[in-house]
């Protein structure tokens, strides 16, 4: 079957600039919040695939820097993205992000469309990030803000 005609996923990228290093006290609280956060995303009704290091985390991958962390995974929809993002322990986390991490001037997250057991990479994210900040919200790359259907 052509990927054109496969169900489709959701694809996210999420940056973040980081304050401190992982190791300081500024970011013990987050620090210490990851195992369980990404637990919960991966028990959650729609996850389908983070990526991940030995760690369990992402946090040692660095494409975009020494202070640059990334998230990147799958989900069956923006409902579940949504649902998951905006409860429990990663909603905390959220509400504290700018005692983690420095404002980007640029987009921060970028949600894309793949077909079903495709797993994106870096290069991939990346791409789709740097298309949002040149293009603004498009099929090829929007924003929880800015939803484009999966067609």
């Amino acid at each position: 079957m052509p990927d054109a005609e496969l169900p489709r996923q959701l694809a996210q990228l999420n940056i973040a600039r980081l304050r401190a290093a992982l190791d300081s006290p500024e970011l013990a609280d987050f620090v210490a919040a990851l195992d369980d956060v990404n637990a919960s995303a991966e028990s959650a009704s729609g996850f389908v695939w983070r990526l991940k290091d030995e760690s369990g985390n992402a946090t040692s991958i660095r494409p975009w820097g020494e202070d640059v962390v990334v998230n990147l995974s799958v989900w069956d929809s923006v409902e579940s993205l949504r649902a998951w993002m905006y409860a429990g322990q990663h909603l905390e986390l959220l509400r504290r992000r700018r005692e983690f991490f420095v404002p980007l001037a640029s987009h921060h997250l970028v949600l894309w469309w793949v077909p079903e057991a495709h797993r994106p990479d870096l290069d991939e994210a990346h791409l789709r990030l740097s298309m949002l900040d040149r293009l603004g919200p498009s099929a090829e790359a929007f924003t929880l803000q800015r939803v484009f259907p999966s067609e």
